[in-house]
């Protein structure tokens, strides 16, 4: 009988860390997903200001992600973008392809 014990109180507190893992994992992913619906909202905000000024409106499509990053990087200093607006604006553009 204490064998099985042990066995049962391993086996619950196996359950228990992993439930807890799960639970951080899960709460990561949805703030994580939170952030980025903000950088989106941020970026549309910004697009139209800082981009729009000197460029025709450019759909998300127009241009692959790893193409918007780089566009982004040089564009940063041209705009005066701070890193987060930067990763908005890129975020927003990288989204709505």
């Amino acid at each position: 009988m204490k064998l099985k014990e042990k066995c049962l109180a391993i086996l619950g507190l196996i359950a228990l860390t992993f439930g807890f893992a799960w639970t951080s994992i899960a709460q990561q992913a949805a703030s994580g997903e939170a952030e980025r619906r903000a950088l989106f909202l941020r970026g549309a905000q910004l697009w139209p200001v800082y981009c729009n000024t000197c460029h025709n409106a450019r759909t998300g499509a127009e241009f692959s992600p790893a193409e918007w990053q780089m566009i982004i990087m040089h564009m940063r200093t041209q705009a005066n973008l701070t890193a987060y607006d930067a990763r908005a604006v890129l975020e927003y553009l990288q989204s709505s392809r």
